[in-house]
Order: C-alpha cells, then structure tokens, then sequence
C-alpha cells in the first residue's frame, strides 16, 4: 500500500492523468471514414474538392505553426499547450459537424494543423514531471494507450457504421463529448516547473578541480550530452558555467540550439538515420492522408460496405506488435541497419504499387496493413538508434527538426502534386508518384547498405553504437 502511495505521489498521477487524455483525444470513429463523410450527402463535396483543395491545407498549416508550436510548447511549459491541443481538437470536431463549404472545411484543417502540431507537447511533457529512471515506462504508457485509442475508436466507428448503429452526424456528437472530458482531465494535470530548454533548473554549484569537468553536471537530465560526457571543458579545465544560463532568454536558447544541432549532424550515422526518417516521414503521410480517396476510387462506398475502421485497426495492432517485436531482436543495426532500411523499404514501394494497380479493395486493403507495417517497423529501428546515445534535449531537438524536414518535403510534394496551384493531378497518379518515391528510397539506402557492410569487412571490424556517442568528436572521428 505505501509503494502505491508513494507511485501516486510521484510520477503515478500525472501519468495516469495524461494517459486517460491521450487515450480519450484519439478515440476518432469518423477517422477512418472521413473522406466517405465529406463526399456523402452530409457535406457533398467532390473527390477533387476534398483532394485537391482541402486535405493540403492541413500541410500548409501544420508546417506554418510547427516551430512556433515547439518553442512555445517548451516556453509555455507544456500543459497550456496540451490544453491549446485539446481545444483546437473540440474546434476541428465541431465545424466538421456544423459547417458547409470547401471554405469552411480548409478552415477546419487549418485548425487541425494545430492539433497535429500541438502533439509535441503531449509526449514532452511526461520527462518533465517524472524521474530520468521512469522515462521508458512512462513513453510506454503513454504511446501506447494512444495506440489504443485510435484502434477503438477504428472499431467502434466500424461497428456503429456496418451495423447501421449511428449516424456520422451523431458520431461526430459522440467524438466530441469524448474530446471534451479530454479537456477536462487535461485541467488536473500538474504544472511541471522545469523544461527542457528554456526553464532548465542549474546543477549543484560544486568546487572545480583544475584540467576536470566539474561534476555537478553528472546524472542531472536537465544538461545536454555534450555536458555530461565531459564535454563540458574548455581548455584550461574550466566548466562552461556560462551555458547553464542559456535558458534564460530565447535568443541564447536559439543559438544554443543551433550549436546543437551542428555538432550532433556532424555525425554522418545520425545524418543518414535522420534522412530516412524524414524521406520516408514524409511519404508515409502523404499515403495515409490520401488514401481513403484511393479506397474510394478502388471501390465506391455506394457500391460496397467500407470495412476502412477494421482495416486502420488491424494495421494498428500488426504494426505495434511489429514495432514492440523490433525490442527483442539482437541485430548490430550499426552495421545491417542501412540495409533494413533499403530492403524493405522495396517491400513499402512494392505494397503502394499494389495499392495503386489493383482493382480488388481487400488487395488494397492489405497492401495498406503492409505498407503501414513496414514503417512502423523501420521507424522504430530508426527513432531507436538516434535515441540510444542523445540526451533528451538533443533528442527532442533531432525529433523536432526531422519531422519539419518530413513537412517541407510533404509541402512541396503537396503543392507541386496534389494542389490545385500545382498539377492537381487525380488519386491514381498521385499514388504512382508516391510508389515511385519509395522505390527511390529503397535505392538509394540499399546502395548505402552495400556500401557500409563492404567498407566494414574491409576493416575488418564492426562498427558499434552501443558505448559512443553519436556526437561525441571521438565518434566522428571513427566515421568512414
């Protein structure tokens, strides 16, 4: 009883507090039928408004309020933008189920750009409220109760909506009574006093020892890397004392920041895991936002009852076991993790393929449990591999400017392909180009793979993560 009082009293209640948030905001039973609801006789708009119009102004959005959303997140410490995550959430939800017209549904996605944006904050807040000791559990409770609100909210919306049990109208009512208690719960999470950058709390002043780092920085996870590897020394043996003020304003945290990112993209691993992250970050988007418009082109919901919340379901689960299986494999991924990463990536480019040439819905539907597999799978590899040696600062730094890569690249694929500015181009040669895009991709980190096992047998020696730091000056000056 007093192990429960003292898990309660500590990282216990703000963690069950943002895992019943998590899992009640993306409980969403119209997600896997939204395209069927915006061109049905609730909305009745056309295929090529939804396409071609509407679903970029998501991307727009999203990309536009990213970086202030990151800085603010950390500024703001956090639970204000959980809470602006929610709102923004109960906005979306109710001009989807109020309003009328291609102008009010790109508002509509405008405003889920900022939910989608406001994610960060979710997942940062937990390390700001628990022990460095209970950061794995806590990320692991937290992700996964996520994953389980989009799989019960795919089923619940396929039941409602192959019984006949509810109307998309009263599902929408549904969704928001749901996001509502969300807010509310998010009310009663406790407001963290530290954050990762701009509210750092200083280590223990400690005397210094000449020609030694001073060791107040040691186990303290609220300085980077570079600090507590003994990075911390100038030349005469002095710790940089001057860093720990960094927080103070945002102009140093920026420049901070910035000598972050320099040093740790320095390392040519970490640069190749990031590029596949945000290449295939960006594709994988692209697919998942379109694709129930190919569902629809592949098979006509007049003609066919949609099984799209089975299909979002089992892809979940297949790929949550895929990605939670990925922790018991014992793979030296220094060495073969590039050529994971071109090999199925093939597997990804042939399952859009599928997708896109067959005529038969249940083939596209399992190339789409394939496809979302396969990145489930390899981004795990690759979130694995960046995290294992950074500090949590660095990582949310490479987290952040990875996924603003993947959205620079998603925004002008979007605006070249999809708008209609652009090509406009319909669903099938969109999904061509996306196939062909992935077909790139498995090139070029097959060759990359080739290369690396070949440069290795040529030195006789493995390369190895487990005991450097991705960007420590030592590691990179074991590069090739």
């Amino acid at each position: 009883m007093e192990a429960v009082k003292r898990w309660w009293a500590g990282w216990g209640y703000p963690t069950t507090l943002l895992c019943i948030y998590g899992f009640l905001s993306t409980v969403k039973p119209l997600e896997p039928f939204f395209i069927t609801y915006l061109t049905g006789p609730d909305k009745n708009l056309t295929t090529q408004q939804v396409t071609n119009q509407i679903l970029p102004v998501w991307t727009y959005s999203y990309l536009l309020v990213l970086v202030p959303v990151f800085l603010l997140t950390d500024w703001l410490r956090y639970k204000p933008v959980v809470m602006l995550q929610c709102v923004s959430l109960l906005v979306t939800t109710a001009m989807l189920l109020s309003l009328q017209g291609v102008a009010a549904m790109q508002a509509m996605q405008a405003f889920y750009g900022v939910v989608t944006a406001s994610e960060v904050a979710y997942f940062s807040y937990i390390y700001s409220v628990v022990e460095v000791d209970k950061y794995r559990k806590a990320t692991s409770y937290c992700r996964s109760v996520q994953l389980l609100g989009y799989t019960v909210g795919s089923v619940i919306g396929q039941l409602l909506v192959s019984f006949n049990l509810m109307s998309y109208h009263y599902i929408l009512v549904f969704t928001l009574v749901l996001t509502t208690i969300a807010l509310l719960t998010s009310c009663f999470l406790p407001m963290p006093q530290k954050s990762m950058f701009f509210h750092r709390k200083p280590p223990p002043v400690v005397q210094e020892v000449p020609g030694k780092c001073t060791d107040g920085t040691q186990n303290n996870p609220n300085i980077s890397l570079e600090e507590s590897e003994g990075g911390t020394c100038d030349s005469a043996g002095r710790g940089r004392e001057g860093e720990v003020k960094a927080a103070e304003g945002c102009g140093q945290v920026l420049l901070q920041l910035g000598r972050d990112f320099l040093q740790c993209y320095t390392s040519r691993q970490l640069l190749y895991w990031s590029l596949w992250w945000a290449l295939a970050t960006c594709g994988y988007n692209q697919t998942v936002n379109y694709v129930q418009l190919l569902w629809e082109h592949v098979q006509p919901y007049q003609n066919f009852t949609i099984y799209n919340g089975g299909v979002e379901a089992v892809s979940n689960l297949f790929g949550a076991t895929t990605a939670y299986g990925i922790g018991f494999m014992q793979v030296n991924w220094a060495q073969w993790g590039e050529l994971t990463l071109g090999g199925f990536s093939w597997l990804g480019a042939a399952s859009l393929f599928l997708m896109t040439f067959t005529g038969n819905i249940w083939a596209c539907y399992t190339g789409y449990v394939i496809f979302k597999c396969v990145y489930m799978l390899l981004i795990t590899i690759a979130m694995f591999q960046i995290a294992a040696d950074l500090s949590m600062e660095r990582y949310a730094l490479i987290f952040g400017v990875n996924n603003f890569g993947a959205l620079v690249l998603q925004t002008i694929i979007t605006s070249v392909v999809v708008d209609t500015g652009g090509l406009g181009l319909a669903i099938i040669p969109q999904f061509i180009i996306y196939s062909s895009y992935f077909t790139v991709i498995a090139i070029l980190f097959s060759l990359r793979g080739v290369f690396t096992i070949w440069k290795v047998r040529q030195n006789h020696e493995k390369p190895t993560t487990a005991k450097k730091n991705l960007c420590s000056p030592d590691y990179l000056e074991s590069e090739f």
